[in-house]
């Protein structure tokens, strides 16, 4: 039987009022009733603007000029209410915070339900209901601000599904998840898209980790139009996500560096599931000819934590006797689960919290005496989230404040400033005010306003977070350049790709205790480290074992020092 279309786009375009070119141009596209569908694209491709049309944000938040024709569940989007659309497309932000509005999670979940004033007793029930489909059902009376980042996400799907919609849209579900519960969070809705038979929409960065679990349908957006719209095997074993800029499955970039020539006929959308017959003698003979990589150098210590411990409660520690040591130079990631304590221990580095027991040095010192302002001029600190940093309404002010407040020469600061904007793909926004940034823009303000203080240390939260890949791959290659010139660069990361592209080091917490301290593929490659600090078993390895290889870590890290090389560092 036909399946109806819930969604129709027909030369469809978009104009924001403040825009001199169309966002989206002449889009043509058709989703039918319970389909499962990816949506991906470069940062400025169109796709967040694509889901605001969705969900009604254009044109009661944004305002612009449409042309052509939007059809939902047959209806024109232009003769919905912005109510009427919420009863169409239930949306999941990439920012839980930033969705809650209840003090406990049921009343979270009920917020929709008090608006149309449904009556308590069959209130209780749909809530219930709700909470049990997304498995949050046991923390019904728990502030959404104290859950996990997991938690945080299924309580927001929760609010989604009391309300009944057909179409249930995820922007970037992933972006600020531990891979494990990343991982969980893919199962989980394709749980409640197999169960429910909604449809499903899902835009996101993050390829690999997305199809964990199979879709039906993935369209790729770029400068505004659809570029592709094919099945995962398809999309897969074409070109398209190198010439638009998307990363790739590192598996298929490992399968194409041995010359192994992928089809759709492969299932390369599945590693577990694809046909390697053809490539095992080929991904052997390029592990053979490229030989093995020297260790890591030693750097002289700059920073040192001596059996520190913290908790924000005393009888709740959260950091327990943790040490570890921090080369000069060096540029490492400290990983782990949410909640794991890697945050924490940057805190205590700039001073933000003092400490329950232990010492800090910098340079031999120990600077448990100094000051935030103290530590500052010495150590760069960027949160994970850039809201809780920004504090001026011009982009330009924001990254210049640091500098002003130093007494640097406004000359100096113009020239500082334009710089590191370049560099963070920032400068064509030099005018704007940060409010009209999105997310991983305002992301990369945050980074280049501590940037451009030339920071002895740097520490980044969750630097990649939202990016996407040619971002992700300028701020990296930038913050390479600085460690190159002796800069100490500390990132805290749920990127697993992050981890093994980019570091020679891999500090990883488990519930305030350090777990492992390693190269990162040899952290990627251990079992029991992956499932303790909810991390993912790099593809890399997998396809390794599947192939054969008889050292498959080697591989791995053979694979990184080729990846290096092609990239030029």
């Amino acid at each position: 039987m036909m399946k109806r279309a819930v969604i129709e786009f027909q030369n469809f375009s978009f104009q924001y009022r403040a825009q001199t070119e169309p966002t989206l141009q002449d889009i043509n596209l058709t989703i039918t009733e319970g389909e499962k569908v990816l949506i991906i694209g470069p940062s400025g491709s169109g796709k967040s603007t694509l889901a605001h049309c969705l969900n009604g944000l254009i044109p009661f938040a944004y305002p612009g000029e449409m042309t052509g024709t939007m059809r939902m569940m047959g209806q024109e989007q232009k003769e919905l209410g912005i109510s009427e659309l919420s009863n169409i497309v239930g949306t999941v932000l990439q920012d839980p915070d930033g969705q809650f509005v209840g003090l406990t999670v049921g009343e979270d979940i009920a917020f929709r339900l008090e608006n149309e004033g449904i009556p308590q007793a069959d209130m209780i029930g749909k809530v219930a209901a709700a909470a049990r489909a997304v498995d949050i059902h046991e923390y019904l009376g728990a502030a959404p601000q104290s859950l996990s980042g997991g938690q945080k996400q299924k309580t927001t799907l929760g609010g989604v599904l009391v309300n009944e919609v057909g179409i249930l849209l995820f922007d970037e579900p992933l972006a600020s998840l531990d891979p494990y519960t990343g991982k969980k969070a893919i199962e989980l809705i394709d749980r409640v898209q197999q169960e429910t038979g909604k449809t499903v929409l899902i835009i996101e960065h993050r390829l690999e980790e997305v199809l964990h679990r199979p879709v039906d349908r993935i369209i790729v957006m770029s400068e505004g139009r659809i570029a592709a719209d094919l099945t995962p095997a398809e999309l897969l074993s074409s070109d398209l996500l190198r010439e638009t800029g998307i990363r790739e499955p590192l598996y298929l970039t490992a399968l194409r560096y041995a010359g192994c020539p992928v089809t759709p006929e492969m299932n390369p959308q599945n590693l577990a599931m694809m046909e390697l017959d053809s490539c095992t003698d080929k991904l052997q003979a390029w592990y053979d000819n490229h030989g093995a990589q020297p260790e890591s150098p030693e750097y002289p210590p700059v920073l040192e934590l001596r059996d520190i411990s913290f908790g924000y409660e005393k009888s709740r520690p959260v950091l327990q006797g943790l040490s570890l040591q921090v080369g000069r130079g060096e540029m490492l990631c400290i990983a782990g689960r949410n909640g794991a304590g890697k945050s924490t221990v940057s805190k205590l580095i700039c001073g933000f919290y003092r400490l329950a027991s232990g010492t800090i040095l910098m340079n031999g010192r120990d600077i448990g005496s100094d000051t935030i302002k103290e530590r500052a001029d010495r150590i760069g600190f960027v949160m994970q989230n850039p809201n809780h940093m920004i504090s001026k309404t011009l982009l330009y002010d924001e990254v210049a404040l640091g500098l002003r407040q130093r007494g640097i020469m406004e000359e100096e600061i113009g020239e500082r400033v334009h710089g590191i904007l370049k560099v963070c793909g920032l400068y064509p926004f030099r005018s704007w005010p940060v409010s009209a940034l999105s997310y991983g823009q305002k992301k990369r303000v945050t980074i280049a306003a501590i940037l451009v203080l030339q920071p002895e240390i740097l520490i980044l939260d969750e630097p990649t977070a939202g990016q996407d890949y040619r971002h992700y791959n300028e701020m990296m290659e930038f913050l390479l350049d600085l460690n190159q010139q002796g800069i100490t660069v500390i990132m805290i990361t749920h990127d697993m790709h992050l981890m093994l592209e980019y570091t020679e080091r891999a500090i990883v917490l488990s519930d305030g205790i350090k777990v492992a301290d390693d190269r990162p593929e040899r952290v990627l490659t251990d079992t029991d480290v992956v499932r303790s600090a909810n991390l993912k078993e790099t593809s890399l390895f997998a396809l390794a074992v599947k192939a054969g290889i008889r050292q498959p870590v080697e591989f791995v890290r053979r694979f990184i020092a080729h990846d290096r090389r092609s990239r030029g560092q």
